[in-house]
């Protein structure tokens, strides 16, 4: 899958920037929501995703990057969140934020930071929808892919085909084409593209390249050098 972030969108018709997206082949529309507290950035809120919602039947995929995410989980629920992914080092109970977000009927995920190894996560692999592997430092679009997110991905892979998890591992920062395909062979089936996908000439055609290089990965053997 290929999820488009808005964070690289035009915010001046957000609303027609979804369409395109939708249009142009994505999969999901990556939501990032910054309260300026977990990171050093601050996005946008429940009411801007409720003012797009309508504007595509394309999931909506909200990656709280949020000091409390339970404070805030019903109402991007709410306003249409159909999977919401809270981030491992946030504070509060994590398993607490999972089992609200599927008592409002949205998957849900759990996001690590480059810093965080995947060991952390694993007691909840059994239970999430989305593993979100960071390739950045969250908090900002236009970084470069952090390289060594791929054995973490091909780790991650490892650990949930043995415990016979469904969760699917995603990547987000940095994406292109080249460190797309890099992630897919690593293990990811979904790759978050902001920059990538909304700053090229042509968007159906680089999320339609991209879609290629994921298909083209076997995705089972892990990462080598």
């Amino acid at each position: 899958m290929v999820s488009t972030s808005i964070l690289s969108a035009d915010f001046g018709d957000l609303r027609q920037e979804v369409r395109r997206a939708t249009r142009c082949g994505a999969d999901r529309i990556h939501l990032d929501v910054m309260d300026g507290h977990f990171v050093g950035n601050i996005s946008f809120g429940p009411a801007v995703v409720s003012s797009i919602r309508g504007a595509t039947k394309t999931p909506f995929e909200t990656h709280m990057m949020v000091e409390k995410p339970q404070d805030y989980i019903s109402a991007f629920a709410d306003a249409g969140s159909d999977i919401i992914i809270v981030h491992a080092e946030a504070s509060g109970n994590i398993s607490n934020a999972l089992s609200l977000i599927h008592k409002k009927g949205a998957l849900s995920g759990i996001a690590i930071s480059p810093q965080t190894p995947i060991k952390v996560v694993s007691k909840y692999l059994g239970v999430i929808d989305t593993l979100l592997v960071m390739s950045v430092n969250p908090g900002f679009g236009g970084q470069k892919f952090i390289g060594s997110a791929l054995a973490k991905i091909s780790q991650a892979k490892e650990l949930i085909d043995r415990i016979g998890s469904r969760a699917t591992i995603a990547v987000d920062g940095g994406v292109d084409l080249e460190w797309g395909a890099k992630a897919a062979l690593a293990g990811a089936g979904e790759v978050v593209a902001g920059t990538y996908a909304f700053k090229s000439r042509n968007m159906a055609k680089s999320i339609s390249a991209l879609k290629h290089a994921l298909d083209a990965s076997p995705g089972s053997k892990g990462y080598t050098k």
